[in-house]
């Protein structure tokens, strides 16, 4: 482990539960310089109140002053992550060398509402079919699967807003720019979103190991919601109970689960076949 750590914003404690390591390990390092960046006070407070996609601030540690108070105060009203860092990490990182203690990491394209995925689908005349991924943290892994859905035509991909890739410039490299055709929405809570997705009359089907039948022997017709679990745990206990039915994927070697954007791909084409498309 690195010993160089980074906190969230000790000024807002509540924010900790999205960073529960409490520390910035390498991978998450390449990943903010993986982002595209705005750098200096003003630019990040006029991009939070133009509602602009933020995936998070990072402020230099010990700032706490001016502009910055109203800075965090606008975050936490956005629902938009604070991360403390060390001045020189920031300064390693900034471009134009005049940060002020404040860079604002955004995405490479900007997110949708869940709605917009829905009205993507209706104008097309044809049942919703919705990907959700729980915490896909692999950056290539969530651009295979944004080019996957975008093959079989799904109208959209729901990616949460913590502990999960977003939309970066290894994304959509490792998308062969499907990213630029897939809309993409970053939600707080995956739990709710299904639930909403159910009250608008759409089957909500998990991928796991324990789930009773098979993907090919289940009905994947009409309108649908597919969730595709982490990389290491699969779907969280909460979401598995969620869906309304889980489907697996039968395993005849030694190997005893797939990659995530494999097995996601998998019941994708299912899903595109048995739609007959």
């Amino acid at each position: 482990m690195p010993t160089d750590k980074s906190s969230e914003y000790s000024a807002v404690p509540e924010w900790k539960k999205y960073n529960e390591a409490g520390s910035e390990t390498s991978a998450q390092d390449a990943e903010n310089r993986d982002f595209d960046k705005l750098e200096g006070r003003n630019p990040v407070i006029e991009a939070l109140k133009s509602g602009r996609s933020i995936n998070k601030i990072l402020v230099a540690r010990g700032e706490r002053e001016g502009s910055i108070r109203q800075i965090i105060a606008l975050a936490k009203e956005k629902n938009v992550i604070i991360q403390e860092m060390d001045r020189t990490k920031l300064d390693a990182m900034s471009s134009t060398y005049s940060h002020q203690g404040v860079i604002a990491l955004v995405s490479v394209k900007e997110y949708v509402d869940i709605d917009d995925i829905l009205n993507i689908a209706a104008a097309r005349n044809e049942p919703p079919f919705i990907i959700l991924l729980d915490e896909i943290t692999d950056t290539q892994n969530l651009g295979s699967i944004l080019r996957t859905a975008n093959a079989v035509g799904a109208h959209g991909v729901v990616i949460p807003k913590r502990r999960a890739a977003g939309l970066t410039t290894a994304v959509a490299k490792a998308s062969a720019g499907a990213v630029e055709y897939v809309p993409v929405a970053r939600v707080t809570n995956i739990v709710q979103t299904i639930e909403y997705l159910k009250r608008k009359n759409i089957w909500v089907a998990g991928t796991d190991a324990s789930g009773q039948k098979s993907f090919y022997e289940a009905d994947l017709k009409g309108p649908i919601a597919l969730v595709i679990g982490s990389e290491g745990e699969g779907m969280g206990k909460l979401i598995r109970e969620k869906c309304d039915f889980v489907v697996n994927i039968p395993m005849k070697g030694q190997i005893s689960s797939l990659n995530a954007a494999v097995a996601g791909a998998i019941v994708m084409y299912e899903i595109l076949k048995q739609r007959g498309l």
